[in-house]
């Protein structure tokens, strides 16, 4: 980062970071949290997960849309010395700061299957189903305003928050600016004819 630039991160992807491994170790807790018995019983154990999923993903995906609007709304263009950082980069450096965190919550979900069979690793799918959620719908404010929204990389705590006290502002570039399309998912390469 030369002359007074930047690192910057997509808000995007820094959401959607977190998506990938909620959403599998849910799912594989889920699956082999029906095969214990538990206090419950399986069926009320997948109902109960059935609702929480939904629960889980609904809360997520709809929590401080406030904050990202305002936050959208006063963003400022990036400056030509700011440097983007690559989707892949931003995505490792989520899951890296997170590892033991998503381990202790799968870790935590598959003990849950003894008293509540499945409905641990639901409610943890459906937290990564609420992130994916939540960057289709940056995508789409990406998309109204014609612009992608970055954030500054050394406002981002070790918790990888996009909208958390230290962030004051986002920037903003053309559509066209780094690696990842609105709402943070990799590029589809144009197919030659």
């Amino acid at each position: 980062m030369t002359r007074g630039g930047q690192g910057l991160a997509r808000v995007a992807v820094v959401v959607r970071a977190g998506a990938a491994p909620l959403w599998w170790l849910g799912v594989v807790a889920a699956g082999a949290g029906a095969f214990v018995p538990g206090l419950t019983g399986l069926r009320i154990g997948a109902l109960g997960g059935a609702a929480l999923f939904l629960v889980a993903a609904a809360v997520v995906a709809l929590t401080r849309r406030g904050r990202y609007r305002a936050l959208a709304q006063a963003a400022a263009r990036a400056g030509r010395n700011d440097v983007l950082q690559d989707r892949a980069v931003t995505a490792r450096n989520w899951r890296r700061a997170h590892r033991w965190w998503l381990l202790l919550a799968f870790l935590a979900t598959l003990g849950s299957a003894w008293a509540a069979p499945a409905a641990g690793g639901l409610l943890l799918a459906g937290c990564g189903a609420g992130l994916w959620l939540k960057a289709a719908w940056i995508g789409r404010l990406e998309r109204a305003d014609d612009v992608l929204l970055w954030v500054r990389v050394d406002w981002l705590t070790s918790a990888g928050r996009p909208v958390g006290r230290t962030v004051k502002a986002y920037r903003t570039t053309g559509i066209a600016a780094g690696d990842a399309a609105p709402g943070g998912a990799r590029r589809k390469l144009a197919t030659a004819a």
